[in-house]
């Protein structure tokens, strides 16, 4: 399945039929199943679904972070033309930092407590570049401003139990970008803040995206997020990618019935509804994942085919979808 990108823009990041598995004593579980999709430079591209759709995993998969028995089981990453997910432990430190930057959900678990925010940038700084110490000090100075942690000469010094949560989370996105990388993967970067604070995180990565002209995978649950700094989007469901396209239309006018789904789960301004509608079951395990469609069990427009055969994304206005509602090279039983 792939999800083409700008062909105007070359592809930052190209991710080819991957597939992660995890090798447990009831057998080999399937995470993450065959997904593929492009980011161009300058661009956010949204990856969203629920919890256990192989979001997380599917970054992690990208920066090779994965936790054992996880495992990089089929598929490429491609970074600029070269291939990634194959490198040695030691080459895969270099990519990251320095070529691919990370905003993770918690701030808290990508800074060092013991050591001032100045120092986390400086080191970083001087990891990847050949800087001197008063030159990688005015940097980090200079990214904690482009930021918008205000009076950074002096909070530079500071730990980071001495900044709000919004302001470290800022210091991170700092750390992700103090060499200039090529992609930036940030993984429910707005989860834990508050909701005005959300809003400045999601606008500040947007800006550093075009001014930098980083690719973005902005990966989150939250539909809000996704509209407001995606270009495109991919939603995922048990593992696998079934929708892809601008955001604009597919937040308009999803095709797929999960995608849809997620879409009426969204509260709108001016309408009034006891209750929103809901998708009905619960994302299978990855022991349990049903037979053709993973999606079957829980779709109101299920038919005989979805329960056997499972779909590829087909195209359908500017999106694809992997829902046999949209092949019309066959003709099909009645909906349920």
């Amino acid at each position: 399945m792939s999800a083409n990108t700008d062909k105007t823009k070359r592809p930052v990041l190209e991710v080819k039929n991957l597939r992660v598995e995890f090798r447990t004593r009831r057998g080999t579980l399937t995470a993450v199943d065959d997904v593929s999709f492009e980011i161009a430079e300058g661009e956010v591209l949204g990856v969203v679904g629920e919890s256990g759709a192989g979001k997380s995993m599917t970054g992690s998969a990208v920066i090779g972070l994965l936790e054992p028995p996880g495992r990089v089981a089929g598929g490429q990453v491609i970074l600029d033309g070269q291939r990634i997910d194959n490198l040695t432990t030691e080459e895969m430190r270099k990519v990251r930092g320095k070529r691919i930057g990370m905003v993770f959900q918690d701030p808290l678990t990508s800074l060092n407590p013991l050591y001032t925010v100045g120092r986390q940038l400086t080191e970083t700084i001087q990891t990847h570049e050949p800087m001197s110490d008063a030159q990688a000090r005015e940097r980090a100075i200079a990214l904690l401003a482009e930021v918008g942690i205000p009076s950074p000469e002096r909070r530079v010094d500071q730990y980071p139990h001495q900044f709000s949560g919004g302001m470290r989370q800022r210091v991170v996105i700092a750390l992700a970008l103090c060499v200039n990388p090529r992609m930036i993967i940030a993984d429910e970067p707005t989860t834990a803040l508050d909701v005005s604070i959300q809003a400045q995180i999601i606008k500040l990565l947007k800006r550093l995206c075009d001014d930098h002209g980083a690719a973005v995978m902005l990966i989150t649950h939250d539909m809000g997020v996704i509209a407001e700094t995606a270009d495109r989007v991919a939603v995922m469901y048990a593992g696998r990618v079934v929708e892809v396209g601008p955001v604009a239309e597919v937040v308009k006018n999803a095709r797929h019935p999960y995608t849809r789904g997620l879409m009426g789960s969204i509260p709108k301004v001016g309408h009034d509804l006891e209750r929103l509608p809901q998708i009905e079951g619960s994302m299978p395990r990855l022991t349990e994942i049903p037979k053709g469609c993973p999606f079957n069990p829980r779709c109101p427009h299920v038919f005989d085919r979805c329960r056997v055969e499972r779909p590829d994304l087909i195209p359908v206005g500017a999106s694809r979808a992997a829902c046999w509602l949209h092949d019309e090279s066959a003709p099909r039983a009645a909906a349920e």
